[in-house]
């Protein structure tokens, strides 16, 4: 073999290993700092110290757990906030339910706004321009649809509101539910999500998913208000990005974030993992090279030829090896993240473990050859850099507003 052939082997083996290092490093300090990060006891606040909050809820369509998630919202524990529901048609059926619930708890200071506002391609900021606008409160929520909240929950947040912090987001995780599709989702938020999240909240790397954010309007409103954000799709990405930009820090809370879609199919699952990948490469390329790297079965496999280059040792062995410890270190991990009983047993954890680690790779790479993103019935192409344009412009929606 040639000695530049050689050479060039040598130094592949060598990042392959540093990749596996790292990535190890990774499960370490996650579960280290899970561990001492989430599931804080609240301290006592005094009500009158607490500020207010407007949350903006974007919604589209009705699903079997809606009613029960926004009536979470409706009875948390929490002196002063405000709700603020965004529908973007007017013949939505959540409408009804959201009227509805309103009625009942007729002393919570509720809003609906129907209709929508063009700022840019970004189907949930048009949906929720209006109701920032009419926001009251010096920070402002915004709450995905399938989002279920505990009593404390806002409460939580706000004690990591500090005087040097701009946005508090909820790390993602999902309720319990029964059949596969939730076991593997739960699996994956408890495990290659929460991995990277801890890691990025310690080390203080933008890493933020905006299913559940609260953050300053004032800071907002600074460069512009939440339509700045209106040409990306991941505006939480760049709503946070702007905030550390200026010197500001982003931080989680210590409940983790409570997804109950009553929609949970594995297809849904897995296209909501290849548009968040679509987005993660059209924002950050070096994506393209790392990602794939973090993934279990492709860490191993590369480490694996690696020590054999390297070190001469046996390479099934090695990748085996590789693959129950990192098992090990999810199961704990989960059960960090999960604080209390899972709702499955370890026969199921290891059935879903294993789709979830050989489907990994495969969606990435279904993602980069299908580079368009599909958004409900909207399709949208990115630019590098994170900037969308619609394939298929929608027309304006006018707004209705209503109390």
């Amino acid at each position: 073999m040639a000695p530049m052939v050689i050479y060039t082997v040598y130094i592949f083996a060598i990042f392959f290993i540093s990749v596996w290092c790292s990535m190890w490093i990774l499960h370490i300090l996650a579960i280290i700092y899970g561990r001492y990060r989430l599931h804080q006891k609240l301290s006592q606040i005094q009500a009158d110290a607490l500020l207010g909050v407007s949350i903006l809820k974007p919604l589209m369509g009705v699903d079997p757990h809606l009613s029960s998630n926004l009536e979470s919202f409706f009875t948390m524990n929490y002196p002063k906030y405000e709700l603020l529901f965004c529908i973007e048609d007017e013949n939505d059926p959540a409408i009804m339910l959201v009227k509805g619930l309103m009625d009942r708890y007729s002393k919570v200071d509720a809003k609906l706004f129907i209709g929508g506002s063009c700022v840019g391609v970004n189907p949930k900021i048009n949906n929720m321009h209006r109701a920032y606008e009419a926001a009251n409160n010096e920070f402002i929520l915004i709450s995905d649809s399938g989002i279920r909240m505990k009593e404390d929950t806002l409460q939580d947040m706000m004690n990591f509101m500090t005087e040097t912090t701009a946005l508090v987001h909820q790390m993602p995780f999902t309720s319990d539910r029964e059949g596969f599709p939730a076991t593997l989702e739960k699996i994956y938020f408890g495990t290659a999500q929460s991995r990277i999240y801890l890691v990025a909240d310690l080390i203080r790397i933008n890493c933020h998913t905006g299913m559940s954010a609260l953050m300053r309007k004032s800071l907002l409103d600074e460069i512009g208000g939440l339509k700045t954000f209106g040409c990306y799709l991941a505006e939480d990405f760049f709503i946070a990005k702007s905030f550390t930009d200026r010197g500001w820090r982003i931080r989680i809370s210590s409940q983790p974030a409570m997804q109950n879609s009553g929609i949970c199919e594995v297809n849904s699952f897995q296209a909501r993992l290849t548009r968040w990948a679509k987005l993660r490469v059209a924002m950050l390329p070096t994506f393209i090279i790392i990602e794939p790297l973090s993934e279990c079965l492709v860490n191993g496999f590369c480490a694996a030829w690696a020590v054999n280059v390297l070190l001469k040792w046996e390479p099934v062995s090695f990748f085996l090896i590789h693959v129950l410890l990192w098992f090990l270190c999810d199961w704990i991990l989960l059960s960090i993240v999960q604080n209390g009983s899972l709702p499955f047993n370890k026969f199921d954890f290891v059935v879903g473990w294993l789709f979830r680690e050989c489907s990994g790779p495969c969606l990435f790479l279904h993602a980069l050859l299908n580079p368009a993103i599909k958004w409900r019935s909207r399709v949208f192409r990115l630019a590098w850099g994170g900037i969308a344009e619609e394939l298929k412009p929608k027309k304006e929606s006018t707004l209705k507003y209503q109390t």
